[in-house]
C-alpha cells in the first residue's frame, strides 16, 4: 500500500505497510481501485451529460464513494469491494445507453472506463491503480491536490444531499476534476488553474451545506453546553451528519434514553431545531481520536454517522454502530430505507440495558457563533476593533489529531494576547475551548462557528467586515491564519480560502506529505502558506 492523505502518514511521507489510521494494507489498496473506478465512471458520466443523459443516482454513487475513502470512515474491504463492482456495473449500463442513443465510444480507451474485476484479479488490479504509478512527482502531487479536495466536497455534498439540498453544477466539477486527473496530456500548469476552480467549487458546496442545515434546523444560537452527565442511559452520537442526530431524538423521544454528543456533532447544540428535546442533554468528552478512552467509559452504545472512527477496542465493540458511510468489520450497521429513514430501535434498546455515563468532567462550554450570530454582533465587533481592544483575531480551525505536536495549539491559545481573539470551527477547538479566556466588551474570547464545514462561517464573517471596514482585500483585515488540519476535509477548506484571497495561511502540525517541493514552492509564492514553528517565534511572527 502507499497511502500518504493524512497528516499522519508515516514518516511525515506515506503509510506503506499499514495506515496510521488503522486501515489494512488491503482496505487503502481497495479505496484506491474505488476511487479509480469513480474517475473512469466520471469520465463517461460528463460524456452522458453531454448528451442529454442526466442521472442523479449516479452522481449520487460518485460522492458516497468518495466520502467512504476518507480517513477513518470506512475500514471493511467487502463493502468496498462490493462499491467498486456497483461502480462498474452501473458504468457498464451507461455505456450500454450511451451506444443505443448512437454515441460512438471507440475512442474511450482508458483502462478506467473499460477495466473488469472479480476476486480472482482484484489484487492485482489494486496494485496496477496505486497513487505511485504516476511517475512525475509533481503531477502526481497536484493530481492528489485535486483529488483530496473533491473527496472534502464529497463528503459537505453528501450532507446536504441528505437534507434534500443537491446542486448540478457541483456535481458535474466533481466528475469534471475526478477525469482530469486521468489525462496524461495535462500540464502542471493546467492542473495548479483546476486546484484554483477545485476552491471556487470548495466555496460552493460549504455556502450550500450551510444553506441545508440552516434552513433544515435554524441558525445556530449562542449556547452553553453540558460536559456533565445524568442518571439515565445514554446514547453518544458522533460524527457530522445531522439528519441522523434529528431522527435519533426523534425516536428516543419518551423511552428514557438520553442522547450525548461526541466530538464533531458538538456544534449540533447551537441548532434552535435541537434545543426541543430535553432529552438531548450535553456533550461527553473531546475530539475524535480520545474516543478509544471516552467510548470506553460512556458505558452505552455509540452511533458513528460519519468520520471520524477510531478501530474499535474489543471491550467495547459489541457497543458500536455505524450507519451511512462509516463501516467497520463486524460492527452493526445501520441502512436507510428505500425514503431514507433510519430505523434506531435496535440501538435503543441497548441503550435501555446498559449503565449511565460514567462522568469524565463537569462544566459548560459556549459556541454558536456561526456567521448569522456574530453579524449580529458586528456593532460591538466594529467598536472594539476600532477602540484598539480587539488588536487581532486568529482563526485557529481545522482538525485535532493524536500527535503530541499538536500540544503547540494549547500553548499558542493560551500565549496569546488578551487583546486578541480566536475564531475557530472543526475538532481543533478541543485543544483550547475549555480554558478560560474571558471575553473583551462582551465578546467571548473564543467563538465558536461549529463543524470544519462552518469555515465557511468564518470565511463569511471575515468578508463582511472587510465590507464595514471599506478595505479592498481581505488580508488587511486584523486576521491571522493558524490552522490545524488532518484529513481531506481539511484540504477543502484550505482550497476554499485561498480561492477567496487569503494570503499568509499557516498549517499544522506539519505540512501535507502529498505536496512535492515544487507544488509547495508554488503555494509558498502565490499564496504565502507556511508552516508552524514553536509557539514563542511564531507569536512574534504573527503580531509583527
Amino acid at each position: 500500500m502507499f497511502c500518504y492523505q493524512c497528516q499522519e502518514a508515516a514518516k511525515g511521507t506515506g503509510c506503506s505497510i499499514r495506515g496510521v489510521c488503522g486501515k489494512t494494507d488491503v482496505v487503502a489498496n481497495s479505496q484506491d481501485l474505488l476511487i479509480y473506478t469513480v474517475k473512469g465512471l466520471s469520465k463517461l458520466n460528463l460524456i452522458a451529460k453531454e448528451n442529454g443523459i442526466e442521472k442523479e443516482e449516479i452522481d449520487k454513487f460518485i460522492m458516497e464513494s468518495l466520502f467512504i475513502t476518507v480517513t477513518n470512515v470506512n475500514f471493511d474491504d467487502n463493502v468496498i469491494y462490493e462499491k467498486v463492482l456497483e461502480g462498474i456495473k452501473i458504468r457498464e449500463e451507461l455505456k450500454v445507453e450511451l451506444q443505443n442513443k448512437g454515441v460512438d465510444l471507440s475512442k474511450e480507451t482508458h483502462d478506467a472506463i473499460n477495466f473488469i474485476v472479480d476476486r480472482e484479479n482484484v489484487e492485482k488490479k489494486r496494485e496496477e491503480v496505486s497513487i505511485l504509478k504516476t511517475e512525475n512527482e509533481d503531477i502526481r502531487s497536484l493530481r492528489e491536490l485535486i483529488t483530496y479536495g473533491v473527496k472534502g466536497m464529497a463528503a459537505y455534498a453528501n450532507h446536504a444531499y441528505v437534507l434534500k439540498y443537491a446542486d448540478k453544477e457541483i456535481s458535474r466539477f466533481m466528475e469534471k476534476a475526478l477525469a482530469a486527473t486521468l489525462d496524461d496530456s495535462l500540464s502542471v500548469d493546467e492542473l495548479v488553474a483546476l486546484t484554483l476552480e477545485t476552491g471556487k467549487y470548495a466555496v460552493e458546496v460549504m455556502a450550500l451545506l450551510d444553506k441545508a442545515n440552516t434552513s433544515t434546523y435554524g441558525n445556530p444560537e449562542i449556547t452553553k453546553v453540558n460536559i456533565g452527565v445524568r442518571n439515565n442511559p445514554g446514547i453518544l452520537i458522533s460524527g457530522h451528519d445531522l439528519k441522523d442526530l434529528e431522527q435519533l431524538l426523534e425516536q428516543t423521544k419518551g423511552t428514557g434514553v438520553d442522547v450525548y454528543t461526541h466530538g464533531e456533532m458538538l456544534p449540533a447544540h447551537y441548532y434552535p431545531a435541537f434545543k426541543k428535546y430535553d432529552h438531548f442533554v450535553g456533550n461527553y468528552g473531546n475530539a475524535w481520536w480520545l474516543q478509544d478512552k471516552e467510548f470506553e467509559t460512556f458505558n452505552g452504545p455509540i452511533l458513528m454517522t460519519t468520520n471520524c472512527l477510531v478501530p474499535p477496542k474489543d471491550s467495547y465493540k459489541d457497543r458500536v454502530y455505524t450507519t451511512g458511510v462509516v463501516g467497520f468489520p463486524n460492527v452493526k450497521h445501520i441502512s436507510e430505507d428505500e425514503t431514507g429513514n433510519k430505523d434506531f430501535s435496535q440501538i435503543i434498546e441497548h441503550a435501555k440495558r446498559c449503565s449511565a455515563p460514567t462522568q469524565i468532567e463537569e462544566g459548560e462550554i459556549v459556541g454558536g457563533f456561526a456567521h448569522n450570530q456574530v453579524l449580529q454582533l458586528a456593532d460591538k465587533v466594529v467598536e472594539a476593533v476600532k477602540t484598539g481592544a480587539i488588536k487581532k483575531f486568529f482563526v485557529m480551525a481545522g482538525c485535532d489529531g493524536r500527535m503530541k505536536s499538536r500540544e503547540y495549539y494549547t500553548e499558542f491559545a493560551k500565549k496569546l494576547p488578551k487583546d486578541t481573539v480566536i475564531l475557530t470551527a472543526g475538532c481543533a477547538k478541543y485543544r483550547y475551548n475549555k480554558l478560560e479566556f474571558g471575553d473583551i466588551a462582551g465578546i467571548p474570547r473564543v467563538l465558536d462557528a461549529g463543524q470544519c464545514n462552518d469555515s465557511y462561517s468564518l470565511a463569511v464573517i471575515a468578508l463582511k467586515l472587510k465590507e464595514v471596514f471599506e478595505l479592498n482585500d481581505i488580508n488587511e483585515l486584523p486576521i491571522a491564519y493558524n490552522i490545524a488540519w488532518y484529513e481531506q476535509k481539511a484540504v477543502t477548506v484550505l482550497l476554499a480560502l485561498l480561492y477567496l484571497g487569503v494570503k499568509n495561511i499557516h498549517l499544522g502540525p506539519t505540512l501535507p506529505a502529498f505536496l512535492s517541493p515544487n507544488v509547495a514552492n508554488v503555494l509558498v509564492e502565490t499564496f504565502g502558506i507556511g508552516g508552524i514553528t514553536n509557539v514563542d517565534d511564531d507569536l512574534k511572527m504573527f503580531l509583527g
